[in-house]
């Protein structure tokens, strides 16, 4: 019998920064008691991203932080879109350049992370928001 459970999840995030959900995500994928399916998670925004990165040595995300930040400036570049701040479209070019939605296996009733993998929202805005993650999960 084919199971599913969908289960929306707010974040708070503080600005600029990596905020790791993998364990709200877990707990997701525990309550709907899949033990062999796929995990979707979805983020409901366009200045903001996920990815799956090293949740070990926190210089990693550091080191992501300020690659992005020279990739992407906030200033020099004339964009035509900022009537919601210069951080705006900045935020929207990083959500581009990576992902709004990740795709995890589940095995026997957790997902399939590596040792030193984590799920991270990545807020891409100079202040804090509440973002919206919509967790889907199917599998048997």
């Amino acid at each position: 019998m084919l199971l599913h459970n969908q289960e929306l999840l707010r974040i708070g995030t503080r600005g600029k920064s990596l905020h790791n959900i993998t364990n709200e995500v877990e707990a997701i994928v525990a309550r709907s008691r899949v033990q062999t399916g796929l995990c979707t998670v979805f983020v409901m925004h366009s200045s903001a991203s996920l990815i799956i990165q090293e949740n070990a040595d926190p210089d990693v995300l550091t080191d992501l932080e300020t690659f992005f930040t020279k990739l992407v400036p906030e200033y020099g570049l004339n964009y035509r879109h900022t009537a919601e701040g210069s951080d705006d479209m900045p935020a929207h070019i990083r959500a581009a350049l990576t992902k709004t939605s990740e795709n995890i296996p589940i095995a026997r009733g957790r997902l399939v992370l590596g040792i030193w993998q984590g799920i991270y929202v990545w807020e891409h805005r100079d202040r804090g928001r509440t973002r919206e993650i919509m967790v889907h999960i199917s599998g048997n």
